[in-house]
């Protein structure tokens, strides 16, 4: 019986592996995992749909349904999920003593639209007093020169792009910038020089502290189709929903062993308890109801920071195949 041939272009993660290595197979189909990075997964797809299914970037899902017709259709399948306190880094001699001082600053962001960003600056509008038009962005490469938004942004907000020739890492040591918004840690952090620190010194308890006060655990990647492959077939959405939901559980599974521990990481197991006392058993949930108010906040964060032309509901964003079910 012959099977649907499917690229699926996706990171290398413990909750897809499964799926990679074949020992879930989703109904009817015959997976062609294809991993890669995923600046280079989100380049490819966006701009020239090379793929029948990806992860994508939430940010520009959540763009991309603007344009008409909508070029993906999207599963409730969040490839990625973190806490992004950690990705604000200042420069130290800016002056930034907390968060409410990053208002009047020049603020790096490798492209304004990045789903880290959204979340990092409705976070810090929502909790820490720094309104969205309260700073200066500058967008460009990270580390290597040359870097532009996948797509257009037209927000209103004051967006600059760096120097040519200059990066974002280069700008946050020399204090040619104050501080950067980014899903990376910059080289100039790394370098260890003092020149380069993170604005939430006690990242995690700054992280733990939000989550007690919001019930957020940000959802940072979907798995989307492009729309003619969902057209042509829609009981894709469900089978490969199914078969990466399976593969979740799995990993689920292996990451709590503590027969030999899979990563090098010696308090790995009572991290994770300390994690799921606190997020609960599922708590890196797939699904539109397990997910509807983390949704409501970003889609909200997204329409107010100019990148999507109205407000969406989170029902709107997924294949209805995929949010749904059959019961015995």
């Amino acid at each position: 019986m012959s099977r649907l041939p499917i690229t699926f272009a996706c990171g290398d993660y413990d909750r897809t592996r499964a799926v990679e290595d074949g020992s879930i197979r989703p109904d009817g189909l015959d997976v062609t995992y294809l991993r890669l990075p995923v600046e280079e997964t989100f380049f490819r797809m966006l701009r020239h749909g090379e793929f029948d299914a990806s992860e994508m970037s939430l940010s520009t899902y959540v763009a991309s349904l603007d344009r008409d017709p909508a070029p993906f259709v999207a599963l409730p399948v969040f490839t990625s999920r973190m806490f992004r306190h950690g990705g604000v880094f200042l420069n130290t001699a800016a002056g930034i003593e907390k968060p409410a001082d990053l208002r009047g600053k020049r603020i790096g962001t490798p492209e304004f639209q990045l789903t880290a960003g959204v979340w990092i600056r409705g976070i810090l509008a929502d909790h820490h007093d720094v309104p969205l038009d309260s700073v200066a962005y500058f967008t460009g490469g990270q580390e290597t020169p040359g870097r532009i938004e996948k797509g257009a942004v037209s927000t209103g907000f004051d967006i600059r792009s760096v120097p040519d020739g200059r990066t974002l890492s280069e700008l946050l040591a020399t204090g040619e910038i104050d501080a950067l918004q980014s899903p990376r840690i910059p080289s100039s952090f790394v370098a260890g020089d003092g020149r380069v620190a993170r604005l939430f010194p006690d990242t995690v308890a700054a992280e733990k502290e939000y989550y007690a006060a919001t019930g957020i655990f940000p959802i940072m990647h979907v798995v989307v189709l492009r729309r003619e492959v969902y057209e042509r077939h829609p009981w894709v959405a469900q089978s490969l929903t199914k078969a990466l939901t399976a593969a979740k559980n799995e990993a689920y599974a292996r990451i709590y062993d503590a027969s030999a521990l899979r990563f090098m990481e010696p308090w790995a197991n009572q991290h994770l308890e300390d994690a799921r006392g606190l997020l609960g058993a599922d708590y890196w949930s797939y699904g539109l109801a397990a997910n509807r108010h983390v949704l409501d906040v970003f889609l909200r964060y997204h329409h107010e920071q100019g990148l999507s032309s109205r407000l969406r509901t989170a029902d709107e964003l997924f294949a209805p195949e995929s949010t749904e079910s059959f019961v015995i």
